[in-house]
C-alpha cells in the first residue's frame, strides 16, 4: 500500500498534523498509524471523571510504562501512563489547557530554533483553539480544540481559590493570557461537558476522503531507500506489512517512542544500537538523550465533611444519578476533570515567571491513584517547572513491540529536590489557610510542623512524574540536535518528528496544547515543502485554517 504520508503515532501532534495537512494538500493521500484503538465510543475516555480509571492502570488506552529505579525516589520504579489509542495522552490527560510561558518560546529561538519565538508560535496556539470565552489577542475562538470552562467545581476546588488568596496569592482567571502567575480554575479540553482529546477535535470531526487512519497497528520500524525514509513496516492483526511513503515519513509518538522507533530504524548512538544487533543507518548521539519532565509532590489529606468531596470509595453510591445527569446534559460531577483548580507561583519574586506549578485535585490521589482510601479528602500537587535533571530513553530490545528503557534520573540534579521543597512549604501555606484549615482532616505522609528533613525524605519517598516527558529527539540549529527547526531529522532525508520530544527544553505548563501548536506549524512547514517541491502546478490551496497560501 502506497501513500505520499505516513504518520506513526495519533496523539496531539499526528492528529492535528493529519487533519490539517489533508485539508491543505487535498491531492495528498495520508495514512495515520496508531498501535492502539479508536476511542469515539470509549465511556471513560470521553466521561473526562473517567481519568481516575484510565490512568492508575494499564490498558489498550494506557501503555502504563515503568521507569528503572530512581535513586532520587528512594530506589523506587516511577510510572508513566502514556496515551495508547486516537487521541493519544490527550484521551487519558487532566485536559488542562495551559501552554506555558511566552518566554519558554523565546528561549527556544535563543537556542537556535528559528521560527518558534513566542511571536511565531502563538497564531498556531490560536489556530488551534475554539475557546468558549471568545476570540481576543490570546486566543482563539475558531479551532478544533475546544476550551472551555468547567461546568462542575467541587466545593473543595472553591474553598483551595479562596484559601490562596488568603494566603496571599493572587488570583488569576487566565493562565493563557497576559499574565501566567496565580491562582485560579484552569480551562479544559472538553465540549458540551466531554473530553475533547485532539482525536475529537480533528479526526472525528469530518471525513476525509485523503485521510486514512489506522488503528492497533505497532510499527515496527521506518523502512529506507538509501538514507531516504521510503515506508514503515506495521504489524496488525498478527501479519507484517510494509507501506510505502511518496513524500515523508513523519514519527509522532511521543517522547519515548519516537526516540525508540528511530534507535529500532538504525538512527541513534551507534555503540548502542550495535549492542542489540541493529545495524546503525546514521549515529546519532542525542537520540534518547536529554529527557526532561516535571517532578511532581502530592500533599493528601483525608476529611470528614457534611459536603464531601465525592470522588472516593466511599463517594461511589452517590454516582448513579450523576450519571444520568452527565448521560442526558453533561454536566454534574462526572464532567469534573478532578484536577479542577492550580496555578502557577515564582518561588522568588525577582523571577521574570513562575517556576512552580499546582493542581488541586477534589479526591485522596495517592501513587497517581494507584493506592486506593475510604473516605473523602483532597490532594494538593506541586512540580518544579523547568527542572534541571536530564534523563534517558533507550532500547531493551531490537523489537519496538517491547517497551523502551525510561529513565528520567530524577533529582539527579539536587537543585529540583531543593525547589520543590520550597514548593511544598508554599503549598502547606494554602492548606493552612482558614477556607480548608476549618474542615480539619488528617495528612496521609506529611503534617505541620515536620522538619525540613523530614520533608525532603517524604517527597523522595513519594514524588513522581505529572506526565510531561520531553526533548527526546531535541530540535536546534546546531548538528548535534536530532532535528532541525523545520523538524526534519538530520542525517537522513524524507523522516520528520512532530511531537513532544522535539521541545529543545520543558516548558512551564501542561505540554497537551503546545504538542498541538507543533503539529499545526508542522502542517504549515510540510505543506509549503510540498508545493516547493512539486513539479507541475500546484492545486490552488486557501491554505490551512484561514492562511494564505
Amino acid at each position: 500500500m502506497q501513500y505520499d504520508y505516513i504518520i506513526v503515532g495519533a496523539g496531539s501532534g499526528g492528529c492535528s498534523l493529519a487533519s490539517r495537512l489533508a485539508d491543505s494538500c487535498p491531492d495528498a493521500t495520508i495514512a495515520l498509524i496508531e498501535a492502539g484503538p479508536h476511542t469515539d465510543r470509549n465511556l471513560f475516555v470521553n466521561m473526562p471523571v473517567g481519568v481516575a480509571a484510565v490512568v492508575p492502570h494499564k490498558l489498550k488506552t494506557n501503555y502504563g510504562y515503568l521507569t528503572t529505579p530512581q535513586p532520587g525516589l528512594a530506589g523506587r520504579q516511577g510510572y508513566q501512563p502514556r496515551g495508547r489509542g486516537f487521541g493519544g495522552s490527550s484521551a487519558i490527560n487532566a485536559m488542562v489547557y495551559t501552554r506555558g510561558h511566552p518566554l519558554d518560546y523565546d528561549e527556544w529561538a535563543q537556542l537556535g530554533c528559528e521560527g518558534w519565538s513566542w511571536a511565531d508560535v502563538l497564531p498556531y496556539f490560536r489556530r488551534a483553539e475554539g475557546n468558549e470565552r471568545g476570540a481576543d489577542a490570546w486566543h482563539g475562538a475558531n479551532g478544533p480544540l475546544t476550551v472551555s470552562d468547567l461546568r462542575y467545581r467541587n466545593p473543595f476546588s472553591k474553598r483551595f481559590v479562596q484559601a490562596a488568596a488568603e494566603a496571599g496569592y493572587k488570583s488569576n482567571s487566565d493562565f493563557n493570557g497576559a499574565d501566567q502567575e496565580g491562582i485560579g480554575f484552569y480551562q479544559v479540553t472538553q465540549r458540551d461537558g466531554r473530553r475533547c482529546s485532539v482525536a475529537r477535535a480533528y479526526i472525528y470531526d469530518r471525513e476525509r476522503p485523503n485521510l486514512h487512519t489506522i488503528a492497533d497497528a505497532t510499527v515496527l520500524r521506518v523502512t529506507f531507500d538509501g538514507k531516504r525514509a521510503s515506508g514503515v513496516e506495521i504489524v496488525r492483526g498478527g501479519r507484517t506489512e510494509t507501506l510505502e511513503a511518496r513524500a515523508e515519513v513523519v514519527l509522532a509518538a511521543g517522547a519515548f517512542n519516537s526516540p525508540q522507533l528511530l534507535m529500532c530504524s538504525g538512527i541513534g548512538p551507534a555503540a548502542h544500537l550495535q549492542s542489540l544487533g541493529i545495524a546503525v543507518l546514521h549515529d546519532a548521539p542525542e537520540v534518547g538523550q536529554n529527557l526532561i519532565d516535571h517532578v511532581d509532590f502530592t500533599i493528601n489529606k483525608r476529611v470528614s465533611s457534611i459536603e464531601p468531596t465525592g470522588f472516593s470509595i466511599r463517594g461511589i453510591a452517590r454516582m448513579l444519578p450523576q450519571f444520568v445527569t452527565f448521560m442526558r446534559h453533561g454536566t454534574g460531577m462526572l464532567s469534573s476533570n478532578v484536577a479542577e483548580a492550580g496555578g502557577f507561583l515564582k518561588s522568588r519574586p525577582t523571577l521574570d515567571r513562575p517556576d512552580l506549578q499546582l493542581h488541586f485535585c477534589a479526591a485522596i490521589v495517592d501513587d497517581h491513584n494507584r493506592h486506593m482510601h475510604w473516605g473523602h479528602g483532597y490532594s494538593l500537587h506541586v512540580c518544579v517547572l523547568r527542572p534541571h535533571s536530564r534523563g534517558t530513553v533507550t532500547l531493551a530490545s531490537a523489537d519496538a513491540r517491547t517497551a523502551p528503557v525510561i529513565d528520567p534520573r530524577f533529582f539527579s540534579d539536587s537543585r529540583d529536590l531543593d525547589l520543590l521543597v520550597e514548593g511544598a512549604q508554599m503549598a502547606r501555606r494554602i492548606l493552612d489557610a482558614p477556607s480548608l484549615a476549618l474542615h480539619g482532616g488528617k495528612e496521609l505522609y506529611t503534617h505541620i510542623g515536620q522538619t525540613e528533613e523530614e520533608l525532603r525524605r517524604t517527597i523522595a519517598e513519594h514524588a513522581d512524574t505529572i506526565y510531561h516527558p520531553v526533548a527526546t529527539c531535541r530540535m536546534g540549529g546546531d548538528a548535534q540536535s536530532v532535528v532541525d527547526p523545520q523538524l526534519r531529522v538530520r542525517g537522513v532525508t524524507g523522516l520528520r518528528i512532530v511531537d513532544a520530544s522535539v521541545m529543545p527544553t520543558l516548558i512551564g505548563g501542561n505540554t497537551n496544547s503546545p504538542t498541538v501548536m507543533i503539529g499545526e506549524r508542522a502542517a504549515e512547514l510540510i505543506a509549503a515543502s510540498r508545493r516547493e517541491g512539486q513539479t507541475v502546478p500546484a492545486v490552488k490551496s486557501t491554505g490551512i485554517a484561514g492562511v494564505a497560501a
